[in-house]
């Protein structure tokens, strides 16, 4: 059987965004492609069901975000009217969908109301100029992937389902976070962070507005939030459900676990106390879900390990095992999941929700819980695939380290290891099929090992572990990195003379880092890297949030520059142009760094790039990200003296 190249990047196909038709009997949700004839990301809303082909309801080229009316008639989505997404109906009784807003800068997904005859969205609200100079006068006036905001805010608006008379709902210098109807379907409950110093203090809400019935005059609303909850949480989301208000906030600080509590007037009470794990509510790169509630039982999603998987508010685990979980939905007593596996990218799953099982260890697999129907089949199953294999290393201070081993199990003796950095530093590795870092297969078919660890500071193996690096960056993890490799040079996997290092994000700092500390790796190549930690915390986005909660104030000694006379690798740097949370400047402070110093460098930048552009930026350049790294590690790193057979 063949085996990957980088040209697959064409042919995975990735669902998400799983939505239950309200009866149960039917899965919409988004696949994702990437299109080379016109180099764009494209994504389809499809539709799957137990004993039937999945079926595209339409044909793109960017629908997404379904969302069905609360008697399953009709399903809502995105789709680009002019470049702008705008919230679109689609009957399924058959016809075509219409437009429904008309919103200058986009709409965003759409939050049926209870009743189903009015739809709330947030989008973004302002009238900038592109051409004005740009005033700031607080720290949060860019963000990666929008660049400089110009005074834009997210502020919220329902439309009418019938008529499309739109109704804005919120106004005001804050940016108002995804919406969630109360039962009685008057009033938007929505997270924001409304404090004057919300650049410098981190800090989020959960407040109510009334929805009015008609727009105001002039069109901006009149209507005062109220505050729901008090400061003993940062909020990260708000959602209503069963009557009850459930919050998703960080009670230790910015820089902890995201825990949920239900909110009542006598305050918070926490959903799954015992449980030591971060909930996961989804994001670009961390995969989760929101909370739901089947019947009167809530589930959420929650790391274990690498792994996203889902639990019962009493922390019994629902689903587990070798998937990560990345969208859920629940509708008539079943749960439609997407998960990828070892041998997928993503899968389309429906389970039939299980009764409660009594004596279950906390924590612990369940049992009872029937197997889950497949609906889909996205995986490629015309190549042949390596297997990440699991296993523990330990550190010098004996502290456990979690890794993946991914290579070629027919091939003996010593040969070439790449060590790759999860980026974060609060994310984390899973042995499961990745599309992004293609790459690692493409490797290890050339009879490479490839090796991912999960540091101290990474997520999925409790609150202390997690935080375990604050303020220590570098510092506290470099054996985490260096001791699993001692490990596999003793053990014959790895030749100590052929070792390369690479990381995105945290891991590109890490890629800056290591080298100022051991002359092992012989090629390296940072990816959207950090070098200098005082200059990257005042033009990133985030650079105050970094020196303050993850840092601390030493900057310069968790600065790679501070260390790079002591450079000798030859050095690869992968960039966006508009990278926005780890700004290019970071790359041309190492490129030129190295460069003066006589060190073999090159540096690459991706035009219109942001530091999320390795996930969804254009597939030509994710493909060359891809390649580089290859033809990088070939350059400096011989694989030869790899002796064994391949199948």
């Amino acid at each position: 059987m063949p085996r990957l190249s980088s040209s697959d990047l064409y042919r995975i196909a990735v669902p998400g965004d799983p939505r239950l038709r309200p009866d149960g009997s039917a899965v919409a949700y988004v696949v994702s492609t990437a299109d080379r004839e016109s180099d764009e990301n494209r994504s389809e809303i499809w539709l799957a069901a137990p004993g039937a082909e999945p079926r595209r309801l339409t044909g793109g080229p960017r629908d997404s975000s379904p969302r069905w009316s609360p008697d399953g008639r009709k399903l809502a989505f995105l789709r680009p009217v002019d470049g702008k997404p705008q919230v679109h109906l689609l009957p399924m009784d058959g016809g075509e969908p219409r437009p429904l807003t008309t919103a200058s800068l986009g709409a965003g997904a759409a939050v049926w109301s209870p009743d189903g005859t009015r739809i709330a969205y947030a989008a973004p609200h302002g009238d900038p100029n592109p051409h004005a100079p740009v005033v700031a006068d607080r720290l949060d006036y860019k963000a990666d992937g929008a660049g400089l905001l110009r005074g834009l805010t997210t502020q919220l608006f329902v439309v009418d389902a019938e008529t499309g008379e739109t109704t804005q709902v919120t106004s005001g210098d804050f940016h108002a976070g995804e919406p969630s109807w109360t039962p009685d379907g008057l009033r938007l409950t929505f997270v924001a962070a409304m404090h004057p110093d919300r650049d410098l203090v981190v800090g989020g809400a959960a407040y109510s507005v009334d929805v009015p019935d008609h727009p105001a005059e002039g069109g901006v609303p009149d209507g005062k939030p109220e505050r729901l909850t008090g400061e003993d949480v940062i909020c990260a989301g708000a959602w209503w459900l069963g009557g009850r208000l459930l919050i998703a906030g960080l009670p230790g600080g910015p820089s902890s676990h995201t825990r949920l509590f239900y909110a009542d007037a006598d305050g918070l009470a926490e959903v799954a106390a015992g449980l030591d794990r971060n909930v996961m509510v989804g994001a670009p790169g961390y995969p989760g879900a929101t909370p739901q509630l089947v019947g009167d039982e809530l589930v959420f999603c929650a790391r274990d390990g690498g792994f996203t998987h889902l639990y019962r508010a009493s922390g019994e685990k629902l689903i587990g095992g070798d998937q990560v979980v990345s969208g859920v939905s629940v509708a008539a007593g079943r749960i439609a999941y997407i998960a990828a596996t070892p041998y997928s990218a993503g899968e389309v799953y429906l389970l039939d929700f299980p009764a409660k099982r009594s004596g279950a260890p906390s924590g612990g697999a369940d049992a009872d819980v029937p197997a889950a129907m497949r609906l889909s089949e996205y995986a490629l199953d015309d190549v042949e695939l390596f297997i990440p294999r699991s296993r523990t290393f330990t550190a010098p201070d004996g502290t456990p380290i979690e890794g993946f081993v991914l290579r070629d199990e027919t091939l003996t003796g010593p040969g070439p290891l790449l060590l790759d950095v999860h980026g974060g530093p609060h994310n984390a590795w899973a042995p499961v099929f990745d599309g992004v870092h293609l790459y690692h297969q493409l490797l290890a078919a050339k009879g490479w090992t490839v090796l991912t660890l999960n540091p101290r500071g990474s997520d999925g193996y409790g609150e202390a572990f997690y935080t375990a690096a604050l303020g220590a960056w570098g510092i506290a993890d470099t054996d985490d990195f260096l001791s699993p490799i001692d490990e596999l040079v003793a053990e014959g996997v790895a030749d100590p003379d052929r070792l390369g290092l690479t990381g995105y994000s945290y891991g590109g700092y890490i890629s800056c880092w290591l080298p100022t500390r051991t002359d092992r790796f012989k090629a390296v190549i940072p990816g959207g890297c950090v070098s200098d930690l005082t200059s990257m915390s005042g033009t990133s986005d985030a650079g105050h949030f970094l020196k303050t909660h993850e840092c601390g104030e030493d900057l310069a000694a968790q600065s790679p520059m501070n260390g790079v006379a002591k450079v000798t690798a030859p050095t690869l740097l992968l960039h966006g142009e508009n990278d926005d949370r780890c700004p290019v400047g970071q790359a041309e402070q190492w490129f030129a760094a190295l460069r003066e110093r006589g060190v073999p460098v090159r540096l690459v930048r991706y035009p219109g790039g942001s530091h999320l552009f390795i996930l969804n930026g254009r597939p030509s350049h994710r493909l060359d990200y891809n390649e580089r790294i290859i033809a990088w590690l070939e350059q400096w790193i011989p694989v030869a003296g790899t002796t064994g057979s391949q199948s």
